[in-house]
């Protein structure tokens, strides 16, 4: 059998071997059903309490308060550009009936590639102005999305009653993410909002990677499940109950109409089982999450949070010593660097070729960037063991020796 290789590619993302072996074995019998979990019912008993436990599972890990509900779907997180403008819309509708189009607005910070696209998403749509309050662009020299733009200079100024307030908290094109501790200033700025913000949250990359700072003061977060908890294909929804409205009744006040299958209420009363879900996601999604808990217990969320720190500084230790010996070059600003996505170029004609294909002759693989940036990229997610992290800082070190001009 071909070695397992050390998966550092953005999404999907690498699982674990034990998890995928008994996925394997569930692909031919789950749960003694005598069929495969690819080809059992989604309305099967033995599916609905494998669901009902996935859930569970998620809201005592990440501590969910009754007052939000977990869905699951499909689509990704790009389905949920549009989702989360035509639901939240539904919702302003239902409070607002009154107001006009002109009257309402969404909030968009923008800080990388997909809260670009998502803001851009919310522009083609329409039923409500979309205000760009903070575009990181313009606080960097070379107009790239490279840093967290500070709240300590009354950066973050937000609409009054918007309908959604919006923002991505780690961008994996860019490796930008807002600061994990909430005393640093590139935090996100949660002290500025207005009294029950209607936020949304873009937790794709880091989901189930650590805890998630005042979940209950959002509307929606949500989070393809590829990076960090299960395979392509399954979205994860954590909505505030008083998000999930008739959608129908809104659209008779106005409100876009939506289709049934992007509509909260619609997944909400059908417990995500409207139509056929992603099942196999599902399920390998709920053996990570078993394992989780049983390795670090209901506390998983606070060691992984401690992992994912240790892995990044490994991997922004050697990237610093090969900034001095000039072989790399950093493309984040200070403070503003990702947890689970650490960017950078390898300097000179040739050298980024030479640098990956070390790599792949290590079994490393996905290190190349993102093809709208260039460069390099090692993701960091939840499979990828403090050990792989190791083999990669060892190849890097060597490189800069084998590349540097400058003494050491």
């Amino acid at each position: 059998m071909t070695p397992r290789a050390l998966n550092f590619g953005a999404g999907p993302s690498a699982l674990p071997e034990a998890v995928l072996r008994e996925a394997g074995e569930a692909l031919l019998d789950f749960q003694g059903t005598g069929m495969g979990i690819a080809e059992i019912s989604h309305r099967s008993k033995e599916f609905k309490n494998y669901i009902q436990g996935v859930e569970s599972d998620i809201r005592k890990l990440l501590k969910v308060p009754e007052s939000h509900v977990i869905l699951f779907t499909q689509g990704g997180g790009c389905a949920q550009f549009s989702a989360v403008v035509l639901n939240m819309l539904a919702a302003h509708h239902d409070q607002h009936p009154a107001l006009t189009s002109e009257q309402r607005s969404t909030d968009y910070i923008v800080t990388g590639s997909w809260s670009d696209k998502a803001a851009k998403e919310a522009k083609r749509l329409g039923g409500a102005k979309v205000n760009v309050i903070v575009d990181s662009r313009k606080f960097s020299e070379q107009g790239k999305f490279d840093n967290i733009p500070s709240h300590k200079n009354d950066t973050y100024k937000f609409s009054e009653n918007p309908v959604l307030i919006y923002y991505c908290a780690n961008e994996t094109v860019d490796g930008v993410e807002f600061a994990r501790e909430e005393d640093k200033e590139t935090s996100f700025p949660f002290h500025l909002l207005p009294k029950n913000p209607p936020l949304v949250g873009d937790y794709s990359s880091s989901f189930m990677s650590h805890p998630i700072p005042h979940l209950a003061d959002h509307a929606i977060i949500y989070a393809g499940a590829q990076k960090n908890l299960g395979p392509a294909g399954l979205t994860v929804l954590i909505v505030r109950k008083d998000c999930i409205v008739d959608v129908d009744k809104a659209a008779r006040n106005g409100a876009i109409p939506i289709p049934l299958c992007t509509a909260y209420s619609t997944l909400a009363n059908h417990q995500s089982l409207y139509n056929t879900p992603p099942v196999l996601s599902i399920y390998i999604s709920g053996l990570v999450l078993k394992r989780m808990i049983q390795e670090f217990g209901e506390g998983a969320m606070e060691k992984y949070a401690q992992l994912s720190a240790n892995k990044s500084k490994m991997v922004y230790d050697a990237l610093e010593q090969g900034v001095q010996r000039q072989v790399f070059r950093k493309k984040v600003k200070e403070g503003s660097g990702s947890q689970m996505n650490v960017v950078f170029d390898v300097i000179g004609e040739g050298k980024l070729d030479k640098f990956i294909a070390g790599a792949e002759a290590r079994n490393m693989k996905g290190l190349r960037g993102h093809r709208s940036v260039g460069g390099a990229r090692v993701s960091l997610y939840n499979a990828i063991t403090e050990s792989n992290v190791q083999a990669l800082v060892d190849y890097m070190m060597e490189f800069v020796e084998a590349n540097s001009n400058v003494i050491h």
